[in-house]
């Protein structure tokens, strides 16, 4: 069983991870480019969030919205 793990570690350690290893040897030279996954999902999850907002609005701007309190049993 240890045998297994150890084959997951190096899986993740020696594979998968060179290419953040290498953004982090980055920063010394460039910090833009080293933090560039994290500005891209931001900007994803920004997107993602004014898309969200826009359809509660055009949901509340169409009434589809049921706003009463006793909308749900366990708020009675």
């Amino acid at each position: 069983m240890t045998a297994f793990f150890e084959g997951i570690q190096t899986l993740f350690v020696d594979f998968l991870f060179k290419p953040l290893d290498a953004l982090r040897a980055e920063e010394l030279n460039n910090w833009w480019i080293a933090n560039i996954v994290s500005w891209t999902l931001m900007g994803i999850c920004a997107y993602y969030i004014v898309y969200w907002c826009k359809q509660l609005k055009s949901h509340k701007d169409n009434n589809e919205e049921n706003q009463d309190t006793t909308a749900h049993s366990f708020l009675k």
